[in-house]
């Protein structure tokens, strides 16, 4: 009796123990969770502020009077609208190429045997240590005398291709079975066939990681098209919030209106490519 007890007692103090770790576990989480996502809820929170309670102290962490007016007055002022739209085509489009190419490029490293591979892929890394910054008068001037200035096209074409998702895209073809591409090619099937129907389904997470990095990189463009554009039809939306700024209070609230506007579509991209992300990115990392 007095050991059944014990066991009782004990087994007792145990869920007590397990109970308040998951309290406190949630407790962090939480905290974490607020200081993380502090500076999305303070620019909500000034977003729909009329612009007479900006200044009033009364109300620095929530408005009195919160309104929606602002979203609308964004549009109205600038073209947001255009905007939005030629970031979304420009993310889309590089997301787009630098998924064909990183797949293409990864296959010829893996698959294929030509003289050069490794320099060449060597020389494809090596890229990753330039930052953009180093290159990016010389690749103004370049596109400068094409004729490619304020055009949607030069803010594509230099991003098709990126050093980064073609390592990523040959990691995660390492361990792939060399024999079934030797099967496919018994059965006659095409090298871009065999990229496009059986490579590309069989790496999905890492695609998916790619999508994201690439369609955030995309969105989030400023330098770039700062340089190379001039009139609205062809700015994108990180240019464009730029000009909502002003001295007066009414254009502070209307610019971190258009901000959390803007965020929209990242935010949306990156949940739902969250669950990919993180398992493209650990692709081939571990072997054997």
């Amino acid at each position: 009796m007095t050991n059944s007890k014990v066991l009782a007692s004990g087994n007792r103090r145990s869920r007590q123990k397990q109970r308040l770790e998951s309290i406190l576990r949630i407790l962090l989480n939480l905290l974490v969770w607020l200081f993380v996502m502090f500076p999305m809820l303070y620019a909500f929170s000034m977003a729909v502020k009329p612009s007479g309670e900006l200044y009033d102290p009364n109300s620095i962490w929530l408005p009195q009077q919160p309104t929606l007016t602002n979203f609308v007055d964004v549009f109205r002022i600038a073209p947001i609208a255009t905007y939005i739209r030629n970031s979304l085509i420009v993310a889309t489009m590089i997301t787009l190429s630098q998924i064909i190419t990183s797949l293409l490029a990864a296959f010829a490293f893996c698959f294929l045997n030509f003289k050069g591979k490794g320099l060449l892929y060597a020389l494809i890394l090596s890229t990753m240590m330039i930052p953009g910054e180093a290159v990016i008068i010389s690749q103004f001037l370049m596109v400068s005398a094409w004729g490619w200035t304020d055009s949607l096209y030069v803010l594509i074409v230099p991003f098709i291709v990126s050093a980064f998702n073609i390592f990523l895209c040959v990691q995660a073809l390492q361990n792939f079975p060399y024999e079934i591409y030797e099967a496919a090619k018994m059965d006659g099937c095409p090298d871009i066939r065999f990229v496009f129907t059986i490579l590309m389904p069989l790496i999905k997470p890492t695609l998916g990681a790619m999508s994201v990095q690439s369609f955030l990189s995309g969105w989030n463009m400023y330098m770039w098209p700062l340089l190379v554009t001039n009139n609205d039809q062809n700015r994108t939306v990180q240019i464009g919030i730029s000009m909502l700024n002003s001295v007066d209070s009414q254009s502070l609230v209307l610019m971190v209106a258009g901000v959390v506007l803007c965020m929209i579509p990242s935010l949306l991209i990156f949940i739902i490519g969250s669950r990919n992300m993180v398992k493209g990115l650990t692709a081939g990392a571990v072997k054997g």
